[in-house]
């Protein structure tokens, strides 16, 4: 559980990098933006990696959480990716910022716990879909001619680029909506 001073360090963290990039990302801008001294943040955190693996956290969390929601659901295999998928646009939706964060690759290039949480987060999405695809193929929900894998990865990626393209549109149109119509379309592809 994190202290309420933890909380506003990962809040401003994530700001800051939103704003200014992984390389605006220092202690000296954190403690600046937040009104304490350096000395301040590490009493919190022992470092920038720190932090980081704490926002990763909460995605490493949301990941679990998602797929316990979805395995324990009676609705059919499209209706779950479309569960994933809107929960998905909704946490980015409401912290925008987070955007910067989890698809910043250069975040992870040259930390190697920073890589390996990232994969550990991306992996447990694509286990879900996977699994949920699989059931969906063997229920006759999902279409067979095409790999599970193959089927997650499109979903992931198109979530992926929608977002990014967002994010990069200084969010200057509607996520949810946009969303909605990719994921119409993803539903066509999948279904049988």
């Amino acid at each position: 559980m994190l202290s309420e001073r933890q909380e506003q360090i990962i809040e401003e963290s994530i700001n800051l990098i939103a704003e200014k990039g992984i390389q605006g990302f220092t202690i000296k801008n954190l403690s600046k933006a937040i009104g304490i001294s350096e000395p301040g943040i590490y009493r919190h955190f022992e470092n920038k990696t720190q932090i980081l693996l704490t926002i990763l956290d909460g995605f490493t969390e949301m990941a679990e959480m998602l797929s316990g929601l979805i395995s324990n659901n009676k609705l059919s295999a499209v209706q779950k990716i479309s569960f994933m998928f809107n929960k998905m646009v909704e946490r980015f939706e409401e912290t925008p910022s987070l955007v910067s964060v989890i698809f910043s690759e250069e975040i992870f290039k040259n930390e190697e716990v920073l890589k390996r949480k990232i994969i550990k987060i991306l992996n447990t999405n694509e286990d879900t879909l996977e699994a949920i695809i699989r059931t969906g193929q063997k229920n006759n929900e999902i279409r067979t001619d095409s790999d599970e894998k193959v089927l997650a990865l499109m979903v992931m990626g198109s979530l992926r680029l929608l977002v990014k393209r967002w994010d990069l549109n200084e969010h200057k149109f509607d996520l949810s909506k946009e969303g909605k119509l990719l994921l119409n379309s993803i539903e066509a592809v999948l279904s049988v």
